[in-house]
């Protein structure tokens, strides 16, 4: 009897699924092509990145080579075009080197609303923002009309303990200090440096031979 049972109860199972396939057969399809259509689609797009990137990579190389050669107009232009199309890493680079071309120039300002337009960019990553943030505030030290008050709002979030731009924000802000005359400030931040057991040879030499000129032992 418990074979007949069983026997039954299955016959029932399958009687309610035939059902429910003829009831929602074409949902389920529809489900499965949905499916396989979003995967090759994801796929596709995969793909497109992928060739886009290596194309960026390609343009921006050869505008790289422009700038290397000495032709920094023919490559500005290049880097431009790479700055308004692209949709990688390489238009924030090429802003990079568009700014560097501007500030080689002679012309901080523009190379400060090129390096202030990548450090306010949220789509850039945070390191690329400090960066463009720093070389920023080097090029306002050069333009008169900028205030040492504007250049200290900018560069001073970044001179905090365990931030990573610490060292070269705090020589900026003896930079800024020297500008206007204050020598202690100055001479406060060189030391703050000369002190770090993080700073490397390099930043601790410039700060060290500044305390000096400064008349500070």
């Amino acid at each position: 009897m418990g074979d007949i049972f069983r026997e039954v109860d299955e016959e029932l199972k399958q009687e309610r699924y035939e059902k429910l396939w003829r009831r929602y057969r074409w949902h389920i399809i529809g489900a499965a092509i949905v499916m396989v259509a979003a995967v090759a689609g994801w796929q596709a797009w995969n793909a497109y990145q992928t060739s886009q990137r290596h194309a960026e990579g390609q343009k921006f190389a050869a505008a790289a080579a422009l700038f290397v050669e000495g032709k920094p107009t023919e490559a500005a232009d290049a880097f431009s075009v790479l700055t308004r199309d692209a949709s990688s890493g390489y238009g924030i680079l090429a802003q990079f080197y568009q700014a560097s071309i501007a500030a080689k120039a002679g012309s901080a300002v523009q190379a400060i609303e090129l390096y202030d337009r990548i450090a306010g960019d949220s789509s850039a990553p945070e390191s690329m923002q400090g960066l463009a943030t720093v070389l920023a505030t080097l090029q306002a030290l050069k333009v008169a009309s900028i205030t040492a008050e504007t250049i200290r709002k900018k560069i001073q979030p970044m001179s905090g303990a365990g931030k990573p731009y610490r060292l070269i924000a705090l020589e900026i802000l003896a930079l800024t200090a020297q500008r206007e005359g204050d020598l202690d400030t100055a001479r406060a931040n060189y030391r703050a440096i000369v002190d770090d057991p993080a700073a490397a040879t390099g930043i601790r030499t410039r700060a060290a031979q500044m305390l000096n000129i400064l008349g500070a032992s």
